[in-house]
């Protein structure tokens, strides 16, 4: 009865009423022709290159879209047609009256990037403030062990990087096309192991934070200095600590265990003002009591904005200062020569040993100059060629060792030795070179700038997992995420004025999130999964243990050193 019975399932007898007539009125013509099922219209594709023939399978999924779009209208969700009749991206076309079909391009396969921007990609996002303290790191290390240890290293961290980017693929029958790391950590892990992932993605994220408002506080104060000296005609020489000529190369912090280097800073000032007007300068513009705060007022806001998409628009700041610093290198090399002396194991009073006790500090620094395996995968949807990503994944990080082994090797390697110590180079080699210097001035300014926008970048990925996981939204309030960046600023202002050790940070920082995320993590997956698939053999138990103990030995080794 029409009258009482329910509307939607009046409509639904309706519709599957039409179907029955239309599916025998379907028999009948079949009948008439040949004993066929569906039956496919032919139908041309208008392309670039030349005409081809819609494949039948496409043409049949079509066909049965608009079936089912004359069953129901758009607003009624009743009749929708299912997932398995919705055609794949590169089965899609919109056909005219005429017979000709146009292949719709997908908007997510034309967003792809060729292997070669894929690779820059890579090299750009591992090409961090970790670049300043590889000379350091070899000089802690010694020139040869410090070159063995830095090959070894990547191909290390290649292979575990690799490991992480593979372990979506090998979970069979899952579709993981969405799946980041820690979702990987959680299916072989459990919560453990997805925690523990974003605990220590965490972690990085905030350590590189605070290395950032070191090196800004570095960088905005030599700047500043600058500006003064200049702006005053101030001429600033150091007499004893420094080198003679117009490559200057200067001893900031001289080790008065050997000779050479044990006379304290002297400074000849050349001022037309009175000396008054210097010393009020230096107590308002000091780099660990007053320029560290002075960045509160201008980066505290830019935490608090609710997205980072205005900063990520200057990303390509870090590939021109990265060239930039590579071309300074290269001219301060030329300038000032090679100076190189080696002695396997005695130390000297200008140069050090080729292979020293210290080199944890240089693993420990690498361990974060190599590290991306947090957002591999992420970086690697992008590649338009999938089939490449091993290649693709390896070209880079070939990339990012030969710039690391160029700024290394030749800043070490040039260092004026004598009158100079090697012992001198600093954990950030910038340091090295007095703030009058124009060419480095202009690196440190970009540096400055670049870092100044990555900054809110870094914040903004903390905040999105933290008070994701926490509240399940990115922004519960403004009072949470003030209270967040309050928190994470007073880290690097704390850093700034009473620990500025550029070096030691980064490896603190590089060999506890790699113990976890480059270590522990991807050596249980891919046993996990091994196991699963009944593959895992004990050399590779083996070898993935060692992984482990290697990770807790680099760690532990950063406290003894």
């Amino acid at each position: 009865d029409e009258e009482d019975s329910d509307p939607r399932c009046l409509k639904l007898f309706k519709l599957l009423h039409g179907t029955t007539l239309m599916l025998l009125c379907a028999c009948v013509c079949a009948r008439a022709r040949v004993f066929r099922p569906f039956h496919v219209e032919p139908r041309n594709i208008v392309d670039d290159a030349q005409q081809e023939r819609v494949s039948a399978e496409a043409a049949i999924l079509n066909s049965r879209v608009h079936y089912y779009s004359r069953l129901t209208g758009s607003s009624d969700r009743l009749l929708s047609p299912p997932n398995h009749v919705i055609p794949q991206p590169e089965e899609i076309y919109i056909y005219s009256p005429l017979g000709t079909a146009f292949k719709v391009r997908s908007s997510e396969s034309s967003s792809k990037n060729p292997s070669i921007v894929t690779i820059f990609a890579v090299w750009n996002t591992m090409m961090g403030t970790s670049i300043l303290s590889i000379p350091w790191g070899i000089k802690q290390a010694g020139f040869t062990l410090g070159i063995l240890i830095l090959i070894f290293t990547g191909l290390l961290m290649l292979y575990c990087c690799y490991i992480v980017l593979h372990s979506p693929k090998s979970i069979p029958y899952v579709d993981t096309s969405n799946w980041e790391f820690p979702d990987v950590c959680r299916f072989y892990l459990g919560k453990f192991g997805q925690w523990s992932s974003l605990v220590f993605s965490m972690v990085s994220l905030i350590g590189a934070m605070v290395i950032y408002w070191v090196l800004m506080s570095n960088f905005l104060y030599n700047s500043g200095q600058f500006i003064y000296n200049y702006a005053n005609h101030i001429n600033v020489s150091d007499a004893t600590l420094g080198t003679n000529g117009s490559e200057k190369v200067i001893c900031p912090n001289p080790n008065t265990d050997w000779g050479g280097n044990s006379t304290h800073e002297i400074l000849l000032l050349t001022n037309s003002g009175n000396t008054s007007d210097i010393s009020s300068f230096g107590h308002w513009w000091s780099k660990t009591s007053t320029v560290p705060l002075y960045l509160i007022v201008l980066l505290l806001p830019l935490l608090c904005f609710r997205s980072a998409a205005f900063f990520a628009r200057f990303t390509f700041l870090g590939t021109l200062s990265v060239i930039y610093l590579i071309a300074l290198v290269t001219v301060k090399a030329v300038h000032l020569g090679f100076h190189l002396d080696f002695h396997w194991f005695d130390r000297s009073q200008f140069y050090v040993p080729e292979f020293r006790s210290l080199f944890p500090q240089l693993t420990g620094v690498l361990t974060l100059a190599f590290f991306i395996h947090n957002c591999i995968i992420t970086l690697m949807k992008s590649n338009r060629h999938q089939e490449n990503n091993v290649r693709d994944l390896s070209v880079a990080y070939l990339l990012v060792g030969l710039t690391y082994l160029y700024v290394g090797v030749l800043i070490f390697a040039a260092f004026p030795s004598p009158p100079l110590s090697k012992e001198c180079i600093e954990p950030n080699f910038l340091d090295n070179f007095p703030s009058s210097d124009i060419m480095v001035f202009v690196a440190r300014s970009f540096l400055l700038f670049q870092m100044i926008t990555v900054y809110p970048l870094l914040g903004y990925l903390v905040r999105v997992q933290l008070m994701g996981q926490m509240f399940g939204s990115h922004y519960p309030s403004f009072f949470h995420v003030l209270l967040l960046n309050v928190m994470v600023v007073g880290a690097g202002v704390l850093m700034a004025m009473f620990y500025p050790n550029v070096g030691s940070i980064i490896r603190y920082s590089g060999a506890i999130c790699g113990l976890a995320l480059v270590f522990i993590l991807p050596s249980l997956v891919h046993v996990k999964s091994l196991r699963r698939r009944g593959l895992l053999r004990w050399p590779s138990m083996l070898f993935h243990s060692l992984l482990i103990l290697l990770g807790f030995a680099n760690l532990v080794a950063q406290f003894i050193m």
